[in-house]
């Protein structure tokens, strides 16, 4: 069904505060208008683009809930955490995150988002990794989203376990068991 600007705009509005993390393109399937479309309604009601709300509803939702370090040194964007049960981020990868030769992810930043996960995810003023066992399941390229799961598994020599994987769509990328010492275990 076709609306004209204005009731789009008011929709857009209200679908984006239902529901900040939908794409540009996902707005423009869902309202039948191009992305580009989709892009001026959004500079023209001041509503920025993906990456900017993910960070401010990430930073006002969690900035009180990880104590292990600061929200902004954390890799990628936490979109959801349950300290000491469960965290998930996001982290596109861009220009300045590949070789330029291949366009493929240098390693550390794939490892650095999972890492970070795991020490965000515990419940203490201090956690550092004590180690990790970690595996890349294949590269992650240019423009690939990476979605990193981490999940406190349990306990080992007063360690706190976390369980990493990380994926790009449903293919699995990197996985990782942490090993995590922290202050008040």
């Amino acid at each position: 069904m076709k609306r004209n600007k204005k009731e789009r705009q008011q929709l857009l509005r209200s679908t984006i505060e239902e529901n900040p993390f939908i794409t540009d393109e996902e707005l423009a399937d869902h309202f039948s208008v191009s992305v580009q479309t989709i892009r001026l309604d959004r500079l023209e009601l001041s509503i920025p683009e993906l990456r900017e709300r993910i960070k401010n509803v990430a930073s006002k939702q969690f900035e009180d809930e990880v104590r292990s370090l600061p929200i902004e040194e954390v890799i990628g964007e936490i979109i959801d955490i349950e300290l000491d049960q469960s965290a998930l981020s996001i982290f596109d990868v861009k220009e300045d995150h590949v070789f330029k030769r291949n366009q493929i992810a240098r390693g550390h930043h794939v490892f650095a988002q999972a890492n970070s996960l795991a020490v965000a995810v515990i419940n203490d003023e201090l956690a550092l990794t004590a180690d990790a066992t970690i595996r890349y399941h294949r590269p992650v390229k240019l423009d690939e989203r990476v979605v990193a799961k981490a999940k406190v598994t349990g306990f080992d020599e007063g360690r706190t376990i976390v369980e990493v994987n990380s994926y790009v769509g449903q293919e699995q990328v990197f996985s990782g068991i942490f090993k995590m010492y922290r202050s008040n275990k």
